[in-house]
């Protein structure tokens, strides 16, 4: 295998900074090396793309952006802070910077929250009132096609696709600097997988927020994201324009990935 590419992912084209960055960013648990000087940005505005068979690290890299996981070397900046340095009240603000969305909608929802105080919270952990911020409520359940009245609801009322619809909508409602989506629509069928898809597609470029799109499914990644990101043992292999990536792939790994869908290299989604 080759090293990785030296393409570095574009700035956001209004010159703002990175939305977040690892440099030389180690994470090990135990004698287990996961993360091997791994260098990333994800530009302010866009959705990257990172894709890898299981085991490669990327659900590692995730978490440690969000900080579940600690480095055991390396910088983990958001916006310009190092996360990674920060304890306390400071490391807590800055967590509300990064919006995690977990794969299973099922058990990432309080059963005992209805929506409107699932929202409420993540907008004021100490004073989660959904009558205070019905508004804001309403218009985050609306950016995910859904009806304010489902504010008043609790998750065993929604179907899965409408509960990884709330999950989106709590991870913007703060209007994060980041949105980690960690295989959000692999748990979900394959035509509600689609109704994911369009949404997300149809948020590109009406959020502020970057987001990190970690999935297996290469098709998915295509339709949704602007870059891609390579991971193969814990180290990037590949990155750059998906386009560009998927037409004429440089890396060995990533030409075999691509191989795994019908039509590759250089497939389509109708």
């Amino acid at each position: 295998m080759t090293a990785q590419t030296d393409y570095a992912l574009p700035e956001a084209p209004s010159g703002a900074t990175h939305a977040a960055a690892v440099r030389d960013l180690n994470v090990s648990f135990g004698s287990a090396h996961v993360l091997k000087d791994v260098t990333l940005t994800v530009p302010a505005g866009r959705v990257v793309g990172l894709v890898g068979e299981s085991g490669s690290g990327k659900s590692t890299l995730g978490k440690t952006l969000v900080g579940i996981n600690r480095p055991t070397s390396g910088e983990v900046l958001i916006g310009n802070q190092d996360f990674a340095t920060l304890h306390g009240q400071r490391r807590q603000q800055m967590r509300r910077e990064v919006q995690y969305i977990p794969q299973d909608p099922y058990s990432s929802l309080s059963p005992r929250r209805t929506t409107g105080q699932t929202l409420a919270e993540a907008l004021d952990p100490r004073r989660a009132d959904p009558v205070r911020h019905r508004d804001v409520i309403a218009a985050a359940l609306e950016r995910v096609k859904l009806e304010p009245s489902a504010a008043d609801k609790y998750p065993h009322e929604f179907s899965g696709g409408q509960r990884q619809r709330i999950a989106i909508a709590r991870a913007l409602i703060l209007t994060p600097k980041l949105v980690i989506a960690d295989e959000i629509t692999s748990a979900l069928d394959v035509s509600v997988q689609a109704d994911i898809v369009r949404l997300l597609q149809g948020m590109r470029g009406t959020v502020d927020s970057a987001m990190l799109f970690i999935s297996h499914n290469l098709a998915v990644v295509q339709e949704v994201c602007d870059d891609v990101v390579v991971m193969f043992q814990g180290r990037i292999v590949e990155q750059g324009p998906i386009d560009a990536v998927y037409r004429d792939p440089q890396h060995e790994y990533t030409r075999k990935l691509l191989a795994s869908v019908p039509g590759s290299p250089g497939f389509t989604l109708d």
